[in-house]
């Protein structure tokens, strides 16, 4: 699969409803045919930054950017955000999530 995390760094202004803002593409990149996960969280150390963990099986990224509603989002989404997203994607073996096993539970 491939495994890409994303920081975005949201105006002040535009934070506390950025689920809202991004609702429509997260929607719709989740019911894309290959999208395993997409997944928003706020950091906790910066109420202005989301982190975007998102995961296609192996070619179904490339029909993600190439979207109508990435195109989209790339016309809406930056005039929301403080600078450039950060992004780092890898290929990584399986379609899961491993258990973390230093933490195991029972």
């Amino acid at each position: 699969m491939i495994f890409i995390a994303a920081k975005f760094k949201v105006k002040p202004e535009y934070a506390d409803q950025w689920p809202e803002h991004t609702r429509d593409f997260t929607e719709a990149s989740r019911a894309e045919p290959g999208n395993l996960w997409f997944d928003w969280s706020r950091s906790v150390e910066d109420p202005n930054e989301y982190v975007l963990l998102e995961a296609f099986k192996d070619d179904a990224a490339e029909a993600h950017v190439t979207s109508e509603h990435f195109r989209k989002a790339q016309e809406d989404l930056p005039q929301l955000l403080q600078e450039t997203p950060k992004v780092r994607n890898m290929l990584i073996d399986g379609e899961h999530w491993d258990e973390l096993g230093e933490m195991k539970v029972g």
